[in-house]
């Protein structure tokens, strides 16, 4: 879908006499987050004990299967109830557990400087990326970054502590939003360098070709990583709620047009409304959790929302 052309904005910031953690999240919000846990779906891999399956084997985690004994192995993972009924030597393996690696994707295109009210999609999207951070260093994962406009700017490898989620963190808060849009080539360039799977949380607009965020969507997937997306849109660009008529910019191009709100509202819900419901479908045919994060949405109770129906669901 072609961007939605948008009024421009003075770029949107956290408040500058905090820095780092202290400017995304409060007191009461960590408390709540902190109880939190962001779950894989799938096989990680990762470097601490956790709590998330590996594709690993070892002896220290719940049994997986067995296969045949044979040279080299520990005869005290030998399964003598098998050995007993079938008169078969065979040995367990068990599935090792792991941290559990995350990396926000982040987009930082101009775009996401759009502001009907006070706060920019990009504002949001630093809210969220930073209460998902703080759920997963409290729960001993890892968290690392990549900030991205029309390729990949910012890049911070995943690890577990607060001073790096700290520093993480100020590196959203000191970047405006600039540059193109061009989410799917940045997520391809995500795809190819995560070697090791992973948990890639999409924070963007997804203002650009459906079709080819689809296809790099599938590489994320077809590299085995456990993907979410999270669609941070404006209330009006959901709705067109505007009353009068008025000048647009596109925040990426300059293109200016004039238009009448009230005359195009019913056309564009409906085509907007398509617009989302493809990504919706895409999402789900990949096995990707999708959910839209509307900017006028608290994101904590969102965040805490989520993780909740994401921790029943993958019992």
């Amino acid at each position: 879908m072609a961007k939605a052309s948008t009024p421009p904005q003075t770029p949107g910031r956290a408040a500058p006499e905090k820095e780092g953690i202290a400017a995304f999240l409060t007191p009461e919000e960590m408390h709540k987050l902190g109880r939190l846990v962001l779950l894989s779906r799938y096989v990680v891999e990762g470097n601490l004990a956790g709590a998330h399956r590996s594709p690993l084997r070892g002896p220290s985690s719940e049994f997986a299967d067995h296969k045949s004994y044979g040279r080299g192995d520990d005869p005290r993972h030998i399964d003598w109830r098998v050995l007993a009924r079938t008169g078969k030597y065979f040995v367990k393996r068990f599935e090792d557990e792991t941290n559990l690696r995350v990396y926000l994707a982040v987009d930082g295109s101009a775009s996401m400087n759009y502001a009907s009210r006070n706060t920019t999609k990009y504002q949001h999207a630093c809210h969220l990326a930073a209460a998902l951070g703080y759920v997963v260093v409290k729960a001993r994962d890892s968290v690392g970054l990549f900030l991205h406009s029309d390729k990949v700017e910012e890049r911070m490898e995943a690890r577990n502590s607060f001073q790096h989620l700290n520093n993480l963190l100020k590196t959203l808060q000191s970047r405006a939003p600039s540059a193109a849009t061009g989410i799917a080539a940045a997520l391809h360039e995500i795809a190819n360098s995560v070697r090791r799977r992973a948990l890639i949380v999409v924070v963007s607009d997804l203002l650009d070709d459906e079709d080819a965020i689809g296809a790099a969507l599938a590489h994320l997937r077809k590299q085995r990583h456990d993907v979410i997306v999270l669609q941070v849109l404006d209330p009006v660009e959901i709705n067109l709620s505007l009353k009068s008529p008025c000048e647009m910019t596109d925040l990426e191009t300059n293109e200016r047009l004039q238009v009448n709100p009230r005359g195009l509202a019913d056309e564009y819900r409906k085509v907007f409304g398509e617009f989302l419901e493809n990504y919706r479908k895409t999402c789900a045919g990949l096995h990707i959790d999708y959910r839209l994060a509307p900017t006028d949405q608290p994101f904590e109770p969102f965040i805490r929302a989520y993780l909740e129906e994401r921790r029943r669901l993958s019992r």
